[in-house]
């Protein structure tokens, strides 16, 4: 979900217009309008805010996995729409990549943001094409994903091959973020994702493979006024089920929303209400740069029509922090994570300092 980043970009930029200008009429997520595909893997410009944001986990010969992440984001800045020059920003591109590698100990990370326009950031709406600068997220003929980073320390040239159909989250695609039906967005997930590809780094090439997720999100409406953050989970379970979990929090910790889902391997689909996930802290790291406290092993629970059901997620090293300041985003904890019977993500927003959106 790391999706408070590109709203804090959105903001800096409506923060640097000259006056104040018509606020963009942006189109608002409705129940009942279904997701069609392949335009739905494109870009939906009308929207205020939208991500692609994959994360997994590399296999690499002779050595110990480590996790990846690649977000594109777009978002419509509330800019004069009556503007005609072509330099306003009338679309941003935002995208970051990580590499998780517990040899080093520490995240890899690197970011890009451009205005949409002039050859050099494009967001296509007919299908997953993005590109800013050198960095690129492709969907080919075959269906498959493609992405080239070549970030700062590293260079990740992937390939993901979807090998189950995509999930939709919540009601048919539109997933509530909060107790009003306009917090909500249209939200759907590609798990299971097969990967290949290479990583460079220190001027070598290595061959990996692994699995991944894609998460797929658009909307216009922000969290509720009383969140602060939230913890989201994306697991790929060894036995080809998936699981999506999220809570959004309020200022005391509480769960002010939740939801989810679990795909079984028959392909049967258990879709979480707020009462049935459960988030329980186990194990807190307190990062040595910022001082904020994340609760970075979790016992997540969720009940399915023949009870209770628990995973513990512990992550792959502790100091995953991403520092996104410089870039005009936020502080915030996502790393790759692993329980009996999965690897997978998890994201803590909002610990550092409460998320604003």
């Amino acid at each position: 979900m790391n999706r408070g980043l590109v709203l804090a970009v959105a903001a800096l930029l409506t923060a640097a217009a000259p006056a104040p200008a018509p606020a963009p009429d942006y189109a608002a997520v409705r129940p009942g309008v279904p997701i069609r595909f392949p335009a739905d893997h494109g870009a939906h410009p009308a929207f205020r805010t939208e991500w692609w944001y994959v994360t997994g986990w590399l296999d690499v010969p002779g050595g110990a996995p480590m996790g990846f992440q690649v977000t594109f984001f777009r978002t419509r800045p509330a800019t004069d729409p009556r503007n005609p020059s072509r330099f306003a920003p009338r679309q941003i591109l935002f995208a970051h990549a990580a590499l998780s590698d517990p040899a080093l100990g520490r995240l890899l990370h690197d970011q890009r943001i451009a205005r949409v326009g002039f050859g050099l950031a494009e967001a296509s709406t007919a299908d997953t094409d993005l590109t800013i600068d050198q960095w690129r997220m492709q969907r080919q003929a075959d269906g498959s994903f493609t992405t080239r980073i070549p970030a700062r320390d590293f260079t990740l040239a992937l390939r993901f091959a979807p090998t189950q159909p995509p999930l939709l989250q919540g009601d048919a695609g539109v997933s509530r973020k909060g107790p009003l039906p306009a917090q909500a967005s249209h939200y759907y997930s590609v798990p299971q994702l097969r990967v290949m590809g290479s990583i460079r780094r220190g001027g070598r090439d290595v061959r990996v493979t692994g699995r991944a997720w894609l998460d797929r999100e658009w909307s216009s409406t922000y969290l509720d006024t009383r969140a602060v953050g939230w913890d989201w989970i994306g697991f790929n379970l060894d036995d080809g089920g998936a699981l999506m979990v999220f809570r959004v929090r309020d200022r005391a910790g509480g769960a002010l929303w939740a939801g989810g889902s679990l795909r079984r391997p028959d392909g049967r689909v258990t879709r979480f209400r707020p009462r049935d996930v459960v988030f329980t802290p186990l194990r807190r790291w307190r990062s040595p740069r910022t001082g904020a406290l994340y609760p970075v092993e979790q016992q997540v629970s969720v009940r399915l029509p023949e009870g209770w059901r628990r995973w513990r997620i512990a992550p792959l090293f502790d100091d995953q922090e991403l520092d996104s300041r410089a870039g005009g985003g936020p502080v915030y904890w996502e790393g790759a994570a692993r329980t009996a019977g999965g690897r997978g993500y998890l994201e803590l927003t909002g610990y550092a300092s409460r998320l604003r959106m």
